[in-house]
């Protein structure tokens, strides 16, 4: 049997993998060449081998079909980040392999060298530009060595083990293809992380006794990565917590151009009554949300500069309390799968729209401003907790329209984002790739209902090319990147072509930051301030900007994202 492996063994060694993953995240997230406290490769592609973990566990009667099936379909669901989807794939061609070639019930020495080779094939075809030094180069190596070595070995072990040794050489080279790899002292985590995976493979496919179960295959997600909705339970949420009670939103039309002037002092004006606030005007129009605790007051500030259109009030502390009672109600609606959600099939009756959008992002305040903006569906994730394709495809089916644009804001997701467009049949799915927030917002108010899907898709891909982005956040460890010598807790602000400022101080990060995106065409800075930043902080940060840059305009909104203290964008 060392030249073969059954369906059991393959199934425990896939089991294995992926739980010596998981003990082994940890190590690999700090890796990562940017110290950021983000979902890291670690967790990323632990997670997406966790999904299929799971399915694999649960077959009783393993076959190599439906073993393989399970694996890939539950990678390819679950894929969050760029390392995960490219996981996913590797998982993908290494299946379509075996598959075709089960019919005797057994894996050789060839086959998995075919397997291999096509991994290697299919994930490189998922990634439009590949870059040398990655988990890409180190799974090239190890489907280059097995292809040398099974011409002349038949046992699977040694040959495995020589393929590892190989491995582990192209690994520890990747410093020297990626100068970023070599300066933080690192070798690449995605390609530590395969390693990982097929070392625990290894183990199995030995004799060694599969020693774990499927409890041990429950991942450990680092609370402080998670969005905030999961770190607190909704339940936890007190309505006393609500200091602004009326989430209220509205229009303010003229019969002319609003000037600089006006609009900043509706804000101000708005700053006296309330939180939350997004005011912006576009050319005739302004666009008004604001939380406050008294909405009537806001309409007639806003009729003293023109007519209303829009108005919208939500009660934001009943809409807790029914929050509450659908969380309480939820396991009983659990229990009873097969009864319809009438709301849901309601929509469902509905005509599907021209156009729907999708957005992924973390924060009650950028929520609200995308909805304001006019994104349908708001994925909660982002810098803090990739999301899976399975949480886009989920969102794409809940967007009745019939072309769906989806803004990841995140180059980590855009990925997933694509290989959820790829599984979707139903309805159009259009991936603009928008990295950051701010890229996401000017991508939607680009949008036109009087173009097409494709004349739009330009236009949002364009708009988001044309702003600057920063995120300002702290470093985890300590590192090197681009000649800075960065320290524990000190303050990174990373720019869209890398790093921009390391600083102590939050403030002198955020200066330095702007200061290096301004340019003579710039006119307009904006600041979402984070969960842990205080209002009169960030006010008090936008004032320095503002008498800092005069001839631009300086907007201040609320994030509330987690972990990121501010996200700027300057256009």
């Amino acid at each position: 049997m060392g030249n073969q492996i059954d369906a059991k063994k393959l199934q425990d060694a896939f089991l294995a993998a992926a739980n010596n993953l998981n003990v082994n995240k940890e190590y690999i997230n700090e890796l990562n060449v940017f110290p950021v406290p983000d979902g890291d490769t670690g967790t990323n592609m632990t997670m997406t081998i966790m999904s299929a973990a799971k399915e694999v566990a649960a077959i009783t009667d393993p076959t190599i079909e439906n073993v393989a099936k399970a694996m890939a379909s539950g990678s390819l669901r679950g894929a969050r980040g760029n390392s995960g989807v490219i996981l996913s794939q590797l998982i993908r061609g290494f299946t379509k392999e075996i598959r075709e070639n089960s019919e005797s019930g057994y894996i050789d020495g060839l086959t998995l060298a075919r397997a291999f080779n096509r991994a290697v094939e299919t994930a490189y075809k998922a990634v439009m530009k590949p870059k040398e030094g990655t988990i890409l180069t180190v799974a090239k190596g190890m489907a280059d060595r097995i292809t040398e070595v099974s011409v002349s070995e038949e046992d699977i072990v040694k040959m495995l083990s020589d393929v590892i040794a190989y491995g582990d050489e192209v690994l520890a080279k990747t410093p020297e293809m990626l100068p970023v790899l070599k300066e933080a002292g690192v070798v690449d985590s995605g390609g530590q992380g395969l390693m990982t995976v097929v070392k625990g493979a290894l183990s199995i496919v030995k004799g060694e006794k599969l020693d774990i179960n499927v409890k041990d295959l429950e991942l450990d997600v680092n609370p402080a990565a998670a969005p905030v909705s999961e770190r607190k339970s909704r339940g936890d949420i007190s309505t006393a917590e609500i200091k602004f009670g009326y989430c209220t939103e509205f229009m303010v039309n003229g019969d002319h151009e609003f000037t600089d002037e006006e609009v900043d002092g509706l804000r101000d004006w708005l700053n006296g009554v309330g939180d939350s606030i997004v005011c912006f005007s576009d050319e005739n129009v302004i666009k008004v949300h604001v939380h406050t605790n008294h909405p009537g007051d806001a309409f007639e500030k806003g009729l003293s500069m023109g007519y209303l259109s829009k108005m919208k009030v939500d009660n934001m502390r009943l809409e807790h309390n029914e929050v509450l009672i659908k969380d309480a109600s939820k396991i009983a609606a659990e229990e009873a799968p097969s009864k319809k959600d009438d709301k849901a099939e309601a929509v469902s009756n509905e005509p599907m729209k021209d156009f729907g959008f999708i957005s992924v992002s973390a924060g009650a305040g950028l929520t609200e401003i995308f909805k304001g903006v006019g994104v349908d569906y708001v994925i909660e994730g982002g810098q803090t907790m990739n999301p899976s394709t399975e949480d886009i495809i989920n969102a794409c089916e809940k967007v009745n329209a019939k072309t769906v644009f989806v803004l990841p804001n995140n180059k980590n997701i855009i990925l997933a984002a694509n290989q959820a467009k790829a599984i979707v049949e139903d309805k159009t799915i259009m991936v603009v790739p928008t990295k950051t927030i701010p890229q996401g917002i000017s991508a939607m108010i680009s949008f036109s209902p009087d173009m097409t899907a494709d004349e739009n898709f330009e236009a949002m891909k364009d708009a988001s090319e044309y702003v600057s982005s920063a995120e300002i956040t702290y470093a985890v460890r300590n590192t090197t990147i681009d000649g800075h010598a960065i320290e524990e807790n000190d303050i990174m602000a990373l720019g869209d072509e890398g790093l921009l400022s390391v600083q102590k101080d939050i403030g002198k990060a955020v200066e330095e930051a702007v200061s290096k995106m301004v340019n003579s065409e710039s006119e307009i800075i904006t600041i979402y301030y984070g969960l842990d930043v205080k209002e009169e902080d960030a006010e008090k940060l936008a004032g320095v900007i503002r008498k800092k840059y005069p001839s631009l305009e300086t907007e201040l909104q609320f994030g509330g994202q987690p972990i990121y203290y501010y996200f700027l964008s300057v256009e």
